[in-house]
């Protein structure tokens, strides 16, 4: 436990800052109680490394975890970012170039680091992967990025690491079970960014059909982030009702091929422009914005299932709890036969693929 002792007079003013607003930013290092002591107060703080709790680590400073730094900088979540990379002048030059941008945002520190560097952090995000290119699918390139993680998350450990990951990199149900396996850490600390873009796609999609705004509306897509996906209409809400009630009460749009749309996104960002970032960027910081700030945050990511909905021993996408421990809960979701059966299948899509990279991951000792 730390223990900070002030004024009286100086504990006042901090007390109705922090009182009056949620923790964050540098602020953000536990929570306060107060006593009284010989005429001033002490804030108690519980016991955390302070270096840890505000530093993040990207490992592949390509397209996504540039953007993802730059994302993460620019919603100052913590003091010290670290880019590694295994071309370290791209990480080098990446940081220097965020560094630049930083002088005219929020202050942080923003370095290309190494694994000892990385292992400090309270969350290290994964993004080093192979590209999926052309025709290529997020499953095609499962067994290159495979190797990648595996040598990445050994490297991460044997520098001591013990935060929460968070998997990007793709096919990312199936690297985040890599990671699990290769970390060695609870399920609970390996998150994958799952569908949290897709379901972000789908209220999109869905706000321009109905003309309301995204924020509105609530829902999931659920299982793979990948071609098995299951956009779930039943878990949709638009102002608190369901989809077929706000559908009914005006315009009936046509949902026929807003799955198809929403899962083939991704593919129309590459074919246009070679990679997707934006994006996915912007998922990975709010899942690293649930963590460090402790929100208890319902997102849908990737977490391993050990029996919810009849499903087990494979990572898909179910809406989480998110908080400083990684994933706090899986929320049961009562889901229609066709959605279930769905979402089953995609379970099955992932389990076969996973056994078919299992051992390029971890090949015979």
């Amino acid at each position: 436990m730390i223990f900070i002792v002030v004024s009286r007079n100086v504990a006042t003013g901090i007390w109705a800052r922090w009182s009056a607003a949620p923790i964050r930013d540098d602020t953000d290092v536990g929570r306060l109680t107060t006593s009284a002591l010989d005429g001033a107060i002490t804030f108690q703080i519980k016991e955390a490394s302070l270096s840890q709790l505000h530093r993040i680590a990207i490992i592949g400073a390509g397209h996504v975890g540039a953007t993802a730094a730059y994302a993460l900088m620019l919603r100052a979540l913590v003091h010290e970012i670290v880019l590694l990379d295994e071309d370290m002048a791209l990480a080098s030059a990446e940081a220097a170039d965020l560094s630049d941008a930083n002088a005219l945002a929020r202050p942080a520190r923003i370095w290309a680091g190494t694994y000892e560097d990385a292992a400090r952090a309270q969350v290290v995000v994964v993004t080093a992967g192979a590209a999926t290119h052309g025709s290529e699918t997020r499953l095609s390139v499962a067994a290159r990025s495979a190797e990648i993680m595996t040598a990445c998350i050994g490297s991460l450990m044997d520098a001591g690491f013990s935060g929460v990951l968070v998997i990007a990199a793709n096919p990312v149900d199936l690297m985040a079970q890599i990671a699990l396996r290769a970390s060695g850490l609870k399920s609970a600390q390996v998150i994958g960014t799952g569908t949290l873009l897709d379901s972000a796609r789908m209220r999109q999609a869905l706000a321009a059909l109905v003309n309301v705004a995204p924020v509105s509306i609530d829902g999931f897509v659920l299982g793979e982030h990948g071609d098995s996906e299951v956009a779930a209409l039943s878990t949709v809400r638009i102002g608190g009702l369901p989809l077929a009630t706000f559908a009914s009460a005006g315009t009936e749009p046509d949902f026929a091929t807003l799955a198809t749309d929403v899962r083939d996104a991704g593919y129309t960002i590459i074919a246009g422009k070679g990679y997707t970032s934006f994006g996915i960027a912007t998922a990975i910081v709010r899942i690293c914005e649930a963590i460090v700030r402790d929100e208890q945050a319902v997102l849908p990511v990737s977490t391993l299932m050990t029996g919810e909905l009849g499903i087990s021993d494979v990572y898909l996408s179910l809406p989480c709890v998110i908080g400083a421990s990684g994933v706090e809960r899986i929320l049961p979701l009562d889901l229609p036969p066709m959605e279930l059966a769905a979402l089953r299948g995609s379970a099955e899509v992932l389990r076969e693929a996973f056994t078919q990279i299992a051992p390029t991951a971890y090949p015979p000792s």
